[in-house]
């Protein structure tokens, strides 16, 4: 679905600016630490964006990754943060504008929910987490 992200860019489909693409290979190969983590670091929600069901290049790699999805979102509600906070989307990479819509979708329901609790607790506490650098690059220097 990467090349859907791609193709969005291509097309000039707008889509929030605060989406942050990671690329990786299949959703089959994001590992259920590596989102705990992105919520850990306080991150308002995720959402995984993998091939269309049935047609993963690595056979079954979407199929896992919705499981994972599935699996993060019962830990999410057991912990209080909610399981809204991360959703599968499935498509095709001719599919820039549904990339597009699902950004705006997926900002839209994370904007209603409010920011990540992990996220305003560590800002009570007066806690940094390691991607503050990126959000605010003058706090480094």
């Amino acid at each position: 679905a990467y090349s859907a992200a791609d193709l969005a860019g291509s097309m000039r489909l707008n889509y929030p600016t605060n989406v942050k693409i990671v690329k990786v290979p299949c959703t089959g190969r994001v590992d259920i630490l590596l989102i705990l983590k992105a919520f850990e670091s306080g991150v308002d929600g995720v959402y995984l964006a993998g091939c269309l069901e049935g047609e993963c290049h690595f056979l079954r790699g979407n199929l896992r990754a919705k499981k994972r999805v599935q699996y993060v979102k019962t830990l999410l509600e057991e912990v209080g943060l909610g399981g809204e906070r991360i959703q599968m989307y499935n498509m095709s990479s001719a599919q820039g504008q549904r990339f597009a819509e699902v950004a705006r979708e997926m900002t839209e329901k994370i904007r209603a929910l409010g920011p990540s609790p992990v996220r305003i607790r560590s800002a009570e506490c007066g806690m940094r987490n390691e991607n503050s650098e990126i959000r605010n690059p003058k706090s480094a220097l």
